[in-house]
């Protein structure tokens, strides 16, 4: 299917997310569409995949106008997007949500359901329990599944938006495998939406680049780094390195803490963090590392073991308790776990001070709000909601909410979804976090982010945390046979 978009423009307000975008999509090709946060890539494809009109401009599928008046219509036409959080229900069964939107008949076909559903997944080698419940899968298991779906409803153009975050090396070969039979062999066109340039290099044909709402270049694969950056920023940003920063006492104390869950148990976690320390979480999704973490923030109770906390004993504090006494926590979901959805940036503002008041100050939040979009350069304004922001946006978003000072700062995927420069940005910011004397724990499936920017790296693997390296003596090669499971 060959796919032309005409002088999209999309405007919100003032904000002209698209403005003016031509761009040719031919058929067996994998496109890359990449620029800085905020630049309208999201936009575009929530556009071309019917999530959302356009102000202005046409869609032309192999020379014949489209409208779209939502995803299903999209798709019905041939085009499907895989956004970055996947669309499905987490309590019912993978199988439940393959039918999901595929027809309107009281009684569901579940025989010849699973049957599709199971060939489809062994022609693109994925690896899918139809009767298994979605809430106990992978975030690569839930993307294969959602492509899955994407293709038995006949999708011949599809749009992956950041795909790659947070799952593992190993789902990440899969799922280029897939993209590349699907365009080479079947003749579809591919749209991957990413930020991080070295997967674009190795997968894509042929990127477009967007720079504030503008198509400003366009260029073959592979190719040097530096010009798409330069593409993408105007320059070529220069990178800061890690200060060196002395740590103080110890922040955080884990004495033999248990956590169990229903689907998984971390035993013996022994851990001291000191103030000041940089601490990096590396391990295959579902290893154990969210648990901890999640312990850490007062979200699960550990089933032994004790906690403490700058000497004191908060074995069992909730979530509020440890906010107000000085734990930050930045989850992974941005929508769905950090932000509300209809909600304006001041109005987030106002429920995250720790200083609960009868009367509101409106205006002087608004003002504050302000000068903190600033200061984390949040593409928005202070009227803005949530979920009008980009991801990279929204996760600046979150960054702006933490209070100060903190004692512990906790971190999921801290630059998912952010460009070269905003994340070189965002650690920056957290390096000035340590000279209150905030500890920092973070995971990130980057290795090269976890080398770059921790003083030492826990790792987990199968449900355990098997040792603490130091950062600045150990190898990216060291850390994936570790994780692993590899002495």
């Amino acid at each position: 299917m060959r796919v032309e978009l005409r002088d999209i423009r999309k405007y919100f307000g003032l904000v002209r997310a698209n403005d003016g975008i031509n761009m040719t999509l031919l058929p067996g090709t994998i496109y890359a569409l990449v620029g800085e946060n905020g630049a309208g890539k999201s936009t575009l494809m929530k556009i071309l995949s019917g999530y959302q009109p356009p102000t202005g401009g046409e869609i032309l599928l192999d020379g014949r106008p489209a409208r779209f008046h939502s995803p299903a219509d999209a798709l019905a036409q041939g085009v499907g997007m895989l956004y970055q959080d996947p669309l499905d229900m987490p309590p019912f069964r993978v199988i439940d949500n393959y039918l999901l939107g595929r027809n309107s008949q009281v009684r569901l076909d579940y025989k010849s359901a699973r049957a599709e559903l199971q060939a489809l997944a062994a022609r693109y080698g994925f690896d899918i329990d139809p009767n298994a419940t979605i809430d106990s899968l992978s975030m690569g298991e839930r993307q294969q599944l959602e492509l899955v779906r994407l293709l038995a409803g006949g999708a011949q153009v599809l749009i992956l938006d950041e795909p790659t975050t947070g799952i593992s090396a190993e789902q990440k070969e899969i799922l280029f495998e897939s993209m590349h039979k699907m365009a080479r062999e079947e003749g579809k066109t591919v749209i991957l939406v990413s930020h991080k340039l070295e997967e674009v290099q190795e997968l894509c044909f042929y990127a477009y680049v967007l720079r504030r709402g503008k198509l400003v270049g366009e260029q073959e694969l592979p190719c040097q780094n530096e010009q798409l950056v330069e593409l993408m920023f105007g320059q070529v940003p220069k990178r800061s390195q890690r200060p060196a920063f002395p740590v103080g006492q110890p922040a955080l104390e884990l004495d033999d803490v248990t956590i169990e869950t229903y689907q998984l148990t971390v035993p013996n976690i022994n851990l001291s963090v000191r103030a000041g320390e940089v601490l990096g979480f590396a391990g295959l999704e579902g290893s154990g590392q969210r648990l901890v973490m999640q312990a850490c923030a007062g979200l699960l109770q550990p089933a032994r073991g004790r906690v403490r906390l700058s000497g004191q004993d908060v074995t069992g504090w909730g979530y509020h308790r440890l906010q107000a006494y000085g734990v930050g926590y930045v989850a992974a979901g941005r929508l769905e776990e950090g932000l509300v959805a209809g909600l304006t940036l001041t109005e987030h503002l106002v429920l995250a001070r720790p200083e609960k008041q009868f009367f509101i100050d409106w205006k002087g939040n608004r003002v504050e709000m302000a000068e903190r979009i600033k200061t984390y350069q949040i593409v928005g304004q202070p009227e803005t909601t949530a979920d009008e922001l980009s991801g990279g946006n929204q996760q600046r978003l979150l960054f702006s909410l933490l209070n100060t000072p903190l004692k512990l700062l906790l971190l999921e995927h801290p630059t998912r979804g952010l460009d070269v420069r905003s994340s070189d940005y965002t650690w920056q910011l957290l390096y000035k976090r340590r000279e209150d004397g905030t500890a920092v724990l973070f995971i990130s499936a980057d290795l090269d982010e976890i080398m770059a920017h921790s003083d030492r790296i826990a790792v987990f693997s199968g449900g355990r945390m098997s040792r603490v390296l130091d950062a600045h003596e150990t190898s990216a090669e060291e850390l994936g046979h570790l994780i692993g499971g590899q002495a």
